[in-house]
């Protein structure tokens, strides 16, 4: 089913808009907008992913060859591109894209001299926004306009973070950000949870710093933890989500776990 498909099929829904963000590169946002918009997509929930970071990890890891893209985010953002022409359909027939490029590097710097430049992201989402259960923004790992756009037309974050040595390291300027953004632009930003990822059991450091972050966050921390998985790894160069890589993985079974936390926190 493609996205004009859903439209003429489903009444307007009440969106929830997520911005996966955390400074730190390697911590598993792409990751966690790849599978678990692909595990919510399991559950009947409609999702729309928007790539916002110029490696597009989450664009190649829906199997998008972007190479063979003429537009992009970055030509809905600078170019008045309509969005709903760059949504694309995925392998999960509920989840649905808007892919970026390394086009989108330059963003940074063109966003600086635009019109009203913090919420141009948001300009062009309400209006498609509804027709989505979730949304999800894959921000890059920075804290420039780019990620300032997302956290304007976000609803709450969604933070991941790894668990290894200083794993709270930047959150702290992140939450000021938040902060920031809240006070002046989106009165209503707030953390909607934190995901802990990549975690070894058999090591003492990944209990010690989900406590630690669990003492940071308290019930924003979900209950479910993603573990370092090989098939979590692989399922990118398969172009294909782990729900659908390996179905019963360690690595799919818990974000299957967490879409259902999601679900249940609204």
């Amino acid at each position: 089913m493609g996205f004009e498909d859903v439209k003429r099929a489903f009444p307007d829904r009440d969106a929830k808009v997520l911005a996966i963000i955390n400074q730190k590169g390697g911590v598993g946002k792409s990751t966690t907008a790849v599978n678990l918009s692909a595990a919510l997509g399991e559950n009947k929930k409609k999702c729309l992913v928007i790539d916002l970071d110029p490696q597009g990890n989450t664009t190649s890891g829906y199997g998008i060859e972007k190479e063979e893209l003429e537009y992009d985010v970055y030509d809905a953002l600078l170019q008045d591109y309509p969005i709903e022409n760059l949504i694309a359909d995925t392998v999960e027939p509920n989840v649905f894209v808007v892919p970026a490029t390394i086009q989108l590097a330059g963003a940074e710097i063109e966003l600086v001299s635009a019109m009203a430049r913090e919420s141009i992201l948001k300009s062009i989402l309400d209006p498609i926004k509804n027709q989505f259960d979730y949304v999800f923004i894959d921000c890059p790992p920075s804290l420039g306009l780019l990620t300032i756009n997302a956290l304007v037309a976000a609803d709450s974050l969604l933070i991941p973070i790894q668990c290894e040595f200083y794993a709270l390291e930047g959150v702290t300027k992140l939450l000021e950000s938040m902060k920031m953004v809240k006070a002046r632009l989106n009165p209503d930003l707030d953390v909607f949870g934190v995901v802990m990822t990549m975690y070894d059991a058999r090591t003492t450091l990944s209990k010690q710093v989900v406590e630690e972050v669990t003492k940071y966050f308290g019930r924003k921390v979900f209950k479910t933890i993603i573990p370092r998985n090989v098939k979590l790894s692989e399922a990118p160069s398969h172009g294909l989500p782990i729900t659908m890589y390996a179905h019963v993985s360690k690595g799919s079974l818990a974000y299957m776990k967490l879409a259902k936390e999601v679900t249940r926190r609204g």
